[in-house]
């Protein structure tokens, strides 16, 4: 009997828009996508989750597709009125996205886990495949620069990406315990393919692999890892990536991403403006179309995605 789940780990936007084309082509029963908390943070007493919302938003059709992050048909009354009291208003909440915010703190208070709270949100949003957080414990990204020590959405929304990086670090990631779910559908020896979504390794891929277990989890399940290059041309899709690899002294390229994750990954795809680097790559590399910019294109990248993971399995 054919192996059949399908483990996907994910940040924000570009892992969500490869989620949903997993989501489209396989039973809802057959995909787990692990969803990065590196990234949350407290804002204005709230618990935000930005990756694990910008999935849930996705798989359910409501993200919106101007920004990439945040719901669709979005008014900003909460927002307006913050900034006129004097508020702190750089990282922006829309008044349907503030709802699920204050649900989640209101949950997480009554003492509730994140992935509870995640679990019946999707449910509630008719999304069928499993987002778990990565870890109920609280791991935070921190961003070393000339100035010192940021907190990562200060670094990244208030201060636009604009210091120079020059380390990172996920706060509380030693102590942090995966989650169950995770670590049970990598041993359960049905593991048809861990895929690596096209986010940033740095800020929303790192933070999951550096959960202590997680890797050796992976490398046990026997099933092949197969990563999509989040760079195209030399320039990420979206977000920081070609710029922080640039200051961390990597290459930014689609090679240098498959430098950075080594020995983990088995099988990489690429774009096809990047099909002159194939020879620096260690891993299979299967060249496709990766930039996805509509529903039909996140079908197709899913299908490539596990076609080379199924391949590379036969030949196991």
């Amino acid at each position: 009997m054919s192996k059949r789940l399908v483990v996907a780990l994910s940040g924000g936007v570009g892992g969500a828009k490869l989620a949903l084309g997993l989501s489209r082509i396989l039973p809802a029963d057959d995909l787990l996508v692990v969803a990065n908390t590196g990234d949350d943070f407290e804002h204005l007493g709230l618990n935000i989750s930005p990756d694990i919302d910008t999935l849930t938003y996705a798989l359910a059709g409501l993200d919106n597709p101007a920004t990439g992050w945040g719901r669709r048909d979005e008014t900003w009354s909460f927002m307006d009125s913050i900034g006129a009291l004097g508020g702190e208003d750089w990282f922006r909440l829309g008044d349907r996205d503030l709802a699920l915010h204050v649900e989640r703190t209101r949950r997480l208070r009554s003492g509730q886990t994140l992935s509870e709270v995640t679990a019946d949100i999707c449910r509630r949003l008719g999304i069928g495949a499993r987002v778990v957080p990565m870890s109920d414990d609280r791991v935070r990204t921190r961003v070393r620069s000339e100035t010192g020590w940021i907190d990562f959405q200060d670094y990244f929304v208030r201060q636009q990406c604009r210091p120079v990086v020059h380390a990172l670090t996920f706060d509380g990631v030693t102590l942090a315990r995966p989650h169950d779910d995770i670590m049970a559908a990598l041993r359960s020896g049905d593991v048809r393919a861990v895929i690596v979504c096209p986010s940033n390794p740095f800020i929303s891929v790192e933070p999951i692999l550096a959960i202590p277990g997680i890797r050796e989890a992976i490398a046990g399940s026997g099933a092949p890892v197969v990563a999509v290059s989040p760079i195209i041309g030399g320039q990420a899709v979206k977000g920081p990536t070609a710029k922080m690899m640039r200051e961390l002294g990597l290459e930014a390229s689609a090679a240098g991403v498959a430098a950075r994750y080594g020995d983990l990954l088995d099988g990489y795809i690429i774009d096809h403006a990047d099909a002159d680097g194939v020879a620096a790559i260690g891993a299979r590399v299967t060249i496709a179309n990766t930039l996805m910019t509509s529903l039909e294109d996140r079908e197709m990248l899913a299908r490539v995605t596990l076609g080379a993971a199924d391949a590379l399995a036969s030949r196991r």
